[in-house]
């Protein structure tokens, strides 16, 4: 007889940084659902996304499992900009030769809690993966981006990254970065970087001096921002939808 589900909490440190209300009320079989995509030796495939739920859902999860081939491709980008708790969680495996580029932006306010979190397993040699995360939020919202990178003993020239920045637009936000590296090769490349910081004040002034509305520079210092996530995206129609998906919520605030 199959076990049953059951929920995740902020014990867990995958979980950490999740609504708890959330997680207490879902249903656990719509916590616990993973998509499965299978990327065939030396093929590619895309998933671009925007997780836009409104202010009358609760929350949602996405979790989505990936294996990809040998000298395969997987992309994904995803913007999430609404819902009280929105999650999207993948975890990839890379055969030999695979490549795994993720770029995400999480941007919102009020009381949101939004987040990235990521396993990438790079079980075979030769294997590369780069992650992008941008989290812009104000209000009381946070952005969180947990990311993991496992190297097996016998991955040698494995080459992975990880880079997340988040930009607080009002003193009440915040923004989380739980990098994590577990290696157990000795010639590979692992690097992750995170900071948080507030908009430049100085590029502001200057647009202000020059009679750039406030509103504009803001978007403008965003957009700049953000892009960041985008830059491996090679469909630029795509990208710049992507891009005014998650512009959208800024307007209105200053």
């Amino acid at each position: 007889m199959p076990e049953a589900a059951t929920l995740p909490t902020r014990r867990d440190e995958a979980w950490r940084y999740a609504d708890a209300d959330y997680l207490s009320n879902a249903h656990p079989d719509v916590v616990n659902h993973w998509r499965v995509l299978d990327v065939p030796a030396g093929e590619t495939r895309f998933e671009y996304t925007v997780h836009r739920s409104g202010p009358e859902s609760d929350g949602m999860v996405d979790r989505v499992r990936v294996h990809v081939g040998k000298g395969g491709r997987f992309e994904a980008f995803k913007v999430i900009t609404g819902g009280r708790y929105a999650r999207v969680e993948l975890e990839v495996t890379l055969e030999e030769g695979a490549h795994f580029e993720f770029g995400g932006v999480t941007i919102g306010g009020g009381e949101k809690t939004q987040e990235f979190v990521t396993t990438t397993l790079h079980a075979h040699p030769g294997a590369t993966s780069n992650q992008t995360v941008r989290a812009v939020q104000w209000g009381q919202a946070t952005g969180n981006f947990l990311g993991e990178i496992k190297v097996a003993r016998h991955a040698q020239k494995t080459d992975a990254a990880q880079d997340f920045k988040g930009l607080l637009l009002e003193s009440g936000a915040s923004a989380n970065a739980v990098p994590q590296l577990e290696i157990f090769a000795d010639d590979v490349k692992c690097a992750h970087g995170a900071t948080v910081g507030e908009l430049d004040e100085s590029a502001r002034y200057y647009m202000a001096a020059r009679g750039v509305p406030p509103e504009l520079a803001q978007r403008l210092l965003v957009q700049a921002f953000i892009g960041d996530a985008f830059v491996e995206l090679g469909d630029e129609a795509t990208r710049e939808k992507l891009l005014d998906a998650a512009l959208e919520v800024l307007e209105g605030r200053v």
